[in-house]
């Protein structure tokens, strides 16, 4: 049997009758393959999900079955491993181009090497690409995105428009010089009553990289619920799964608007581990027809399937991460989970000792993103490619001295992810009022008090020291000293020096719920 009929038989096999059904026609209708937050996962990751050649798998599968499919992205396609860190993203896009992505968006890691260095990498794409609330007129990204699409169907007509994020506080300051940011929710209203009244459009459809539910801003669950004209919302920056297998995930994934009608929000997680499948029959457009929603896991079911073109490309780029993958640094007994607060508290307190060292000696805590450790380390050898992998972006252990009354502001920021990377040395709580806002409290620095008057001298990273992940406090302080070695460079040293040193070693959570 031909591999190409192997995964059509498999991708039956995990879909919906409907999806695989040739009989009885039910209709045109239009397939929307849909991705979000790969995060340069090209190969399967660790949890053995993922990996681009599998994605092509099912893409072609669902291509060779459907008439009319559209292949779209929800940005952050870059940032998180190795193909990242080496090139650039220049291999990302080629990949994308292999893959026929038919319109894409951008997502706040897009810009982490500077929009410059984005401008030159996205001249390789071949996707169209979209910016409705960014307005890039005065950026190198100029003439480069359209504002809003419109693709016909089956004599329907479907407008697709791009939502982003607030870069203030989220993307570094100085990588996004010249873009304009437009109200969420408004630009978005706006543009979807212009496709639908002047237009003529049978549906509208926003792209987004903003979040579902992101605490005190807007997501995609604000922005469907405070919306008219967009009947489809496909999302990302969140890294929610969003299953309508499950109760809760059906629930998530079908909202009301302002209209009282039906809007879908989709998403598929992150790196890649699922493709999203939305099935919108053309002939009950306008007619209160429900679009039909599923997730296909990315597994080892689509190994046998064969694209000469794609693991060619890849292969060109493979050796340089295997070399890396391959040189031994370190080792470690069992296996530590960036979501657990083990490795968090190792590395907040390796940027407590650099700050130490690069200060001149002291310093009174350490600060550090849980979001920036972006893998687990596994049991066993540990090499460079897997620190390189753990802490991939290019930041660096800044010192800041700021009043105590701007701490306790970084602390409640903290309080609203659930608690952060803290330093041995400290200890905090949180609590949430009635509005579900959270609020830090008994924040406590080699057991005192924090006194609001008193200057602290803080360990941190330079991203968190521009006010990112929304932490302004830290733009309120002076630095007084930065490294000049990227942390995954300093966190390689550190390990390496350590003669023996374990990573993690304090499991336990420096942050507690209160009540």
């Amino acid at each position: 049997m031909k591999p190409s009929v192997i995964i059509a038989a498999l991708l039956c096999a995990g879909l919906s009758f409907s999806s695989c059904s040739h009989g009885k026609s039910e209709g045109e209708k239009l397939v929307i393959l849909h991705t979000n937050d790969t995060h340069s996962q090209i190969d399967p990751g660790q949890d053995g999900l993922g990996g681009v050649l599998r994605r092509k798998a099912v893409i072609d599968s669902v291509r060779a079955a459907e008439k009319n499919v559209l292949l779209v992205d929800a940005g952050d396609v870059v940032q998180g491993t190795l193909y990242f860190y080496l090139y650039g993203g220049k291999v990302e896009q080629e990949v994308m181009n292999i893959l026929g992505v038919d319109m894409g968006i951008l997502g706040n890691h897009e810009f982490d090497n500077g929009i410059d260095s984005l401008a030159k990498v996205l001249a390789l794409s071949k996707t169209q690409k979209l910016a409705t609330n960014y307005k890039l007129d005065n950026t190198p990204l100029k003439g480069m995105f359209e504002p809003y699409t419109i693709r016909e169907f089956g004599g329907k007509k479907i407008g697709f428009i791009a939502i982003n994020l607030d870069p203030t506080g989220m993307i570094a300051e100085g990588n996004y010089n010249g873009l304009e940011f437009l109200p969420i929710v408004a630009t978005a209203n706006l543009t979807a009553e212009k496709l639908k009244k002047e237009d003529g459009v049978d549906a509208v459809i926003a792209l987004s990289h903003i979040g579902y539910n992101p605490a005190g801003l807007i997501g995609d669950s604000v922005l469907a619920t405070n919306s008219r004209n967009i009947d489809i919302i496909i999302g990302g920056h969140s890294h929610d799964t969003i299953d309508p297998k499950t109760e809760k995930g059906a629930r998530r994934s079908r909202l009301t608007n302002l209209d009282g009608q039906e809007v879908l929000v989709v998403q598929t997680g992150k790196s890649g581990r699922n493709l999203g499948k939305i099935e919108i029959n053309l002939d009950s457009l306008g007619l209160g027809g429900r679009p039909a929603y599923e997730l296909i896991p990315i597994d080892s079911r689509y190994d046998s399937y064969r694209d000469s073109t794609l693991e060619a490309t890849v292969a060109r780029y493979s050796a340089g991460v295997d070399s890396l993958m391959t040189m031994w640094i370190s080792s470690t007994p069992k296996t530590l989970s960036n979501e657990e607060p083990e490795l968090l508290n190792f590395f907040t307190d390796f940027v407590y000792d650099t700050g130490k060292r690069i200060s001149g000696g002291k310093v009174d805590l350490a600060i550090a993103n849980k979001g920036g450790l972006r893998s687990s380390v596994p049991a066993g050898k540990i090499s460079k490619g897997q620190i390189i992998n753990l802490v991939p972006f290019r930041n660096y252990v800044t010192v800041v001295d700021l009043k105590g009354s701007d701490l306790l502001s970084i602390f409640d920021v903290m309080a609203a992810t659930d608690g952060n990377g803290v330093s041995k040395n400290v200890r905090a709580s949180y609590v949430k009022d009635s509005n579900g806002t959270a609020h830090a409290t008994g924040v406590t620095v080699d057991g005192r008090p924090i006194d609001p008057d008193k200057t602290y001298r803080v360990a941190t990273i330079d991203y968190l020291a521009k006010g990112g992940d929304y932490m302004t406090g830290f733009t309120r302080g002076k630095v007084s000293a930065t490294s000049d070695v990227p942390v995954f460079d300093e966190l390689t040293q550190y390990i390496t020096d350590g003669k023996g040193r374990t990573l993690g070693g304090d499991p336990a959570n420096r942050w507690s719920a209160g009540k």
